[in-house]
């Protein structure tokens, strides 16, 4: 969250959305300043889209507020909001080219000057230049490959120049590459310092790299079921999540959880007695009796990187590589009741099915809840992205 005058950019207060008796959204409470780039992360249903479509006035919270520099514009029609939207599927006129594509919102400015013809032609191929599609403009949409379309959509917003982008998982639909490569510049295509942004997603990795860190990170929103987990700067939300339920929602792979007892002096998991932690760092914190510990995959390593690193003994159940990265599953403690590993690492690390390996997971990237889920305070900041 942007620290800036909450009466400038899009407030959200108390917004709830009921379909059908369903609860769609709860309790949302969010500020997105000019200038802001914001990521709203969950899964499939978590509730993205349809915050986003109240966000835009497409529809209409069954309570709450939206106030755009403080006034309320909860029932504001969309057509009069200073709005542009980019979706998952391709939305573009499929009877015009690309050039009229990008320019339809310059031909119709409300309560704006209308454009001199040059001056249209020179925004249109500037921002067409900038997306790589100038060589494109006097095709039609279904001659452009997914990419293409795609990027005369996100062209399109920008030349509304709407103080207001929404953008709902725009890269879903392309290939890796596609993917990575626009992921790369989409932030820079909104830095004039004017534009609210929200970008949903359903993916980790690319929220934390959309949202970035340290001076120029942008804010992460968790939503689940509708309601919001947790919001703040990426780094601090991935690093220190509130609960359990944050912490697997931005992982990926899945985050390592498992049952432990803690002791007075150490803590062991329940379903692999070798596996013990001193009672130190964050979880020195934890009550004695039952909880639970998190480590992310790639927090998992194959050596020590020091002599506080604990050892977990494992067995391989599945061995994947996929381009420069490899995916471990692996358990370990009793054969009748084992404990599942994930880890993930960068290179190619081959070992044969069932084969014995060790683990080790370094104390201060472990992820500390109680019983309810909650995090427990002090819970350090993981070791990586």
């Amino acid at each position: 969250m942007a620290n800036a005058d909450a009466n400038t950019g899009l407030t959200l207060r108390d917004i709830h959305k009921l379909v059908s008796g369903e609860t769609h959204l709860a309790q949302i409470d969010m500020h997105c300043a000019p200038g802001s780039f914001t990521v709203l992360l969950g899964r499939v249903r978590a509730g993205k889209t349809s915050l986003l479509r109240i966000m835009a006035g497409l529809d209409r919270p069954s309570r709450g507020q939206l106030l755009w520099n403080g006034q309320d514009v909860t029932h504001t029609d969309v057509r009069k909001r200073d709005v542009a939207m980019v979706y998952q599927q391709f939305v573009n006129y499929p009877a015009s080219t690309v050039y009229e594509n990008i320019a339809s919102p310059l031909r119709v400015r409300r309560g704006q000057r209308k454009l001199e013809e040059k001056e249209l032609d020179r925004r249109v191929r500037e921002i067409a230049e900038r997306l790589r599609i100038e060589p494109l403009l006097k095709r039609l949409p279904a001659e452009l490959s997914g990419g293409q379309q795609q990027r005369t959509a996100i062209a399109r917003a920008l030349a509304k120049s709407a103080h207001l982008t929404l953008l709902d998982e725009p890269l879903g639909n392309l290939d890796y590459k596609l993917r990575e490569e626009l992921r790369s510049e989409l932030r820079s295509f909104f830095a004039d310092g004017k534009t609210c942004v929200v970008y949903a997603t359903a993916e980790p990795h690319e929220a934390l790299f959309l949202a970035g860190t340290g001076t120029q990170a942008g804010t992460i929103a968790v939503l689940d079921e509708g309601r919001l987990l947790q919001l703040g700067p990426a780094d601090a939300v991935y690093g220190a999540p509130r609960s359990e339920q944050v912490a697997r929602i931005f992982s990926d792979p899945e985050l390592n959880v498992f049952d432990v007892t803690v002791g007075e002096r150490e803590v062991r998991a329940d379903l692999d007695d070798s596996l013990r932690f001193e009672r130190a760092g964050a979880l020195a914190a934890l009550p004695p009796g039952p909880a639970r510990l998190g480590v992310r995959a790639h927090d998992l390593q194959l050596a020590p990187r020091s002599a506080a690193d604990v050892r977990v003994h494992a067995e391989v159940t599945l061995e994947e590589i996929s381009g420069s990265e490899t995916l471990l599953r692996a358990r370990s403690g009793a054969a009748e009741r084992p404990l599942s590993w994930t880890a993930q690492w960068q290179g190619t690390h081959r070992h044969g099915l069932g084969a014995s390996l060790s683990l080790f997971i370094d104390p201060r990237t472990l992820l500390a809840f109680d019983t309810s889920g909650a995090a427990v305070s002090g819970s350090p900041v993981s070791g990586g992205h």
